[in-house]
C-alpha cells in the first residue's frame, strides 16, 4: 500500500487578505460609437463593478471624450483594470486619480422632497445649511440641486428621508487633478 502524506512545514498556512479599495479612473478616448459599450463590456465580462460612471466629450475638435469610472477592488484588480483599459484601441490614456496626486472629486444631485408645514420649513433650512439650491418649487414639493463630495450628498439625502424624500437623480463622480498640469 503506497500512501503519501502531505509535506510538513514549520510555517503556518499563509492567509493573504488584500483590502478592497475604491479608485477613480479617468480615461481619455476617441468619441465614437461603441467605445463606452466596449469599456463597460470589459468590466462586466470580468465581473468588475462600476460604482459611478460619467462620460462627456471634452475636446470637440479632436473628438475626444473623458470617461470617469469609480470602481472597487484589490490593488491587483485595480492594476489589471487599468492595464486592460490602456490596451483598448480607442483609449489614449488612463489615469488613476486616486494615486496620481491630489485631485478634486465632485458630484451633482437633484433631490425631490414633498412636504408641508414643519417638514417643508426644515427641508428649506437644511438645504440652506448644505448650500443646496431650490431649482423647482410647488406648494407641495421642492427640487433641490446640490453639488459636492459624494459623502455630503449622501448625508443630505439621508436627512431628507424623514422629511418626505420622493426621488433622487445623481450624475456620478467627476474628478480633476489639482495644480497647473493637465491629464
Amino acid at each position: 500500500m503506497n500512501t503519501t502524506s502531505p509535506p510538513t512545514t514549520h510555517y503556518p498556512a499563509a492567509t493573504i487578505t488584500e483590502r478592497i479599495e475604491s479608485h477613480t479612473l479617468a480615461v481619455i478616448d476617441d468619441n465614437e460609437p461603441g467605445v463606452l459599450a466596449r469599456v463597460i463590456g470589459l468590466f462586466s465580462g470580468r465581473g468588475y463593478n462600476i460604482e459611478s460612471l460619467t462620460v462627456s466629450e471634452t475636446e470637440h475638435e479632436k473628438h475626444l471624450s473623458r470617461i470617469t469610472i469609480v470602481t472597487r477592488g484589490t490593488p491587483m484588480v485595480i492594476e489589471q483594470i487599468k492595464n486592460q483599459l490602456d490596451r483598448m484601441v480607442p483609449v489614449h490614456r488612463v489615469v488613476d486619480m486616486t494615486i496620481s496626486g491630489p485631485a478634486i472629486q465632485r458630484e451633482l444631485a437633484m433631490v425631490k422632497v414633498r412636504g408641508k408645514g414643519d417638514n417643508r420649513v426644515e427641508a428649506l433650512r437644511l438645504s440652506d445649511a448644505f448650500r443646496a439650491r431650490v431649482i423647482d418649487a410647488t406648494t407641495e414639493s421642492f427640487v433641490f440641486e446640490i453639488t459636492g463630495g459624494s459623502e455630503k450628498i449622501d448625508q443630505f439625502i439621508n436627512l431628507m428621508l424623514p422629511l418626505g424624500l420622493v426621488e433622487v437623480s445623481r450624475t456620478g463622480i467627476v474628478a480633476i487633478a489639482r495644480g497647473p498640469e493637465g491629464m
